[in-house]
């Protein structure tokens, strides 16, 4: 498997979970602004959509969006999904809700949003993760152990940093549980985020 990822990105969830299961992949950095890759090549000839992740299988398909890429990775390695007959569910449940809200939130931050609208933004993400914080079912969001959903949610914690937003001190915790993971740690160094 090749990620194509861009450092400090959604992308780095998929990174994360690359290195939680262990087996060997491939990375490739992608310039998000200028869509070429590290190795020189237009991004977009790999991927149409001309954003990260892109992650190429081994029989040569490309898989994008981070829900599809990260339920795709807990489907192999189900120990990154959480137990039980609606584990799946639950999962791509919580995949979905970091996506399409908490993810879009920061799209303002992002994106020379106004000082108004910047505010409003981290308003709305701490609200989101206040939300999280309160269905969350032990250290992690399904328990004691972190799913390929803790990941992306890392990712999105770490944003919360960046821009100053308030964090519920559950979701602080969380972070900081994370960052002291090996593989988060390979990632983050890998991506010159350390």
């Amino acid at each position: 498997m090749k990620l194509y990822y861009a450092p400090a990105a959604c992308s780095l969830a998929d990174h994360i979970a690359l290195h939680e299961i262990g087996d060997p992949f491939d990375i490739e950095r992608v310039n998000i602004r200028t869509h070429m890759t590290e190795s020189g090549i237009d991004f977009r000839t790999v991927s149409a959509k001309g954003y990260v992740p892109a992650l190429t299988l081994a029989d040569g398909q490309l898989l994008t969006e981070n829900i599809a890429v990260l339920d795709y990775l807990a489907t192999l390695h189900p120990h990154l999904a959480p137990p039980g007959p609606l584990g799946r569910s639950r999962l791509v449940e919580a995949l979905a809700f970091i996506s399409t809200e908490l993810h879009r939130a920061f799209k303002p931050m992002w994106h020379g949003g106004s000082e108004a609208e910047r505010a409003r933004a981290a308003e709305t993400v701490t609200g989101l993760l206040t939300l999280m914080s309160n269905e969350m079912k032990g250290p992690f969001l399904f328990g004691d152990q972190p799913t390929v959903a803790d990941f992306y949610l890392f990712v999105m914690l770490e944003w919360a940093k960046r821009f100053e937003v308030a964090v519920p001190g559950p979701m602080a915790h969380l972070r900081e549980r994370m960052r002291e993971r090996p593989a988060v740690i390979a990632a983050l160094r890998t991506e010159g985020l350390l």
